[in-house]
């Protein structure tokens, strides 16, 4: 198994766009041939757009688009965009008068950092998928929807951390397999066993332990101002592989990849989570599922870790990067 480039995966391509004055922004996953793809929620509090019709039993064939975004539910606008480009493009089922893209969503809440009044639109989903069509590096940190996304928020946002979006890629003879993930999450970041980021304790010299503060005050998370479920959590992300899976198989890989979040990610899949990955499957490789699954996982993992350490402070909100403390091993 050896690393390599997220781009360097044949058939897709990545676009962001990100206002970071507004504090937010979106990122389109791109296969203009259209990827098996499945999907696996386990956040008790997710925001998707048209992903029923990726249930095994329906009819859906291929997907042409995925869209991770900020912006709450108001973001999943962002997806018009990017099927009025992608229409403009050519691309998607063609039923006689038009073609029709299959664009799916996921959203994170970022509304409470930057400006609420500005969240990912039409223009901002049409931009991004404009960029993905001319492809390019990935690239990580405060970008597309991992502009807004910030981390370890169980103590409130003043000892939260920045988070961001992150990306990594496998490869293991002919078989390709990646993952771009925005984390958002109410917890700490966990790497090689050891908190990496998240909630910072009084002295800022250190953690505060999201398990162990959880368990500690035996209370559900609230909003420190307004005593209401915050609600502003959420890790959404996508696999992206050359396996030739069936829809079915695709779906199973989603739900394997999810196991990279439960180890990066504590707590993960909380009641206020929006925890989700997509997996796109485009190609001819043939390939065992779980060895797929294997390196989804880790790629997944290793993303995850990857877009904190690379986020950068934004409206006031630490960066690894800029903690006395930080360490970006």
């Amino acid at each position: 198994m050896e690393t390599m480039q997220l781009h360097e995966i044949p058939g897709f391509s990545f676009g962001q766009v990100q206002d970071l004055n507004a504090g937010t922004g979106c990122t389109v996953i791109l296969c203009p041939q259209g990827a098996v793809t499945g999907i696996d929620v386990r956040g008790g509090s997710p925001g998707t757009r048209d992903t029923d019709a990726l249930d095994p039993v329906c009819h859906r064939e291929v997907v042409h688009a995925v869209v991770l975004t900020g912006g709450s539910a108001f973001g999943l606008d962002a997806a018009g965009g990017v099927m009025e480009k992608l229409e403009e493009a050519g691309i998607g089922r063609d039923v006689m008068v038009t073609v029709v893209p299959n664009v799916c969503a996921a959203v994170l809440f970022d509304l409470k950092f930057g400006s609420m009044d500005i969240r990912p639109d039409v223009a901002m989903g049409y931009a991004a998928c404009e960029a993905a069509l001319k492809g390019g590096p990935f690239r990580e940190g405060n970008f597309g929807a991992g502009t807004g996304c910030t981390i370890g928020k169980i103590r409130g946002p003043q000892f939260a951390m920045k988070g961001g979006i992150g990306s990594c890629a496998f490869r293991q003879g002919e078989l390709m397999v990646g993952a771009v993930v925005a984390c958002n999450a109410m917890g700490d970041i966990v790497e090689h066993g050891r908190i990496l980021a998240g909630a910072r304790n009084d002295a800022n010299t250190g953690f505060a332990d999201t398990e162990a503060w959880l368990l500690a005050h035996s209370q559900r998370q609230r909003d420190i101002f307004s005593g209401k479920p915050a609600g502003e959590n959420t890790v959404i992300g996508c696999v992206v592989t050359n396996a030739s899976l069936t829809k079915a198989q695709a779906t199973k890989l989603a739900a394997v990849a999810q196991n990279g979040i439960a180890r990066a990610v504590r707590p993960a899949n909380a009641t206020f989570d929006g925890d989700c990955i997509f997996a796109m499957c485009h190609g001819a490789v043939q390939a065992d599922p779980d060895a797929v699954g294997i390196l989804a996982a880790r790629a997944v993992e290793e993303a995850i870790c990857r877009g904190v350490k690379a986020a950068e402070t934004l409206h006031g909100c630490p960066g690894l990067r800029d903690l006395p403390f930080g360490d970006q091993k």
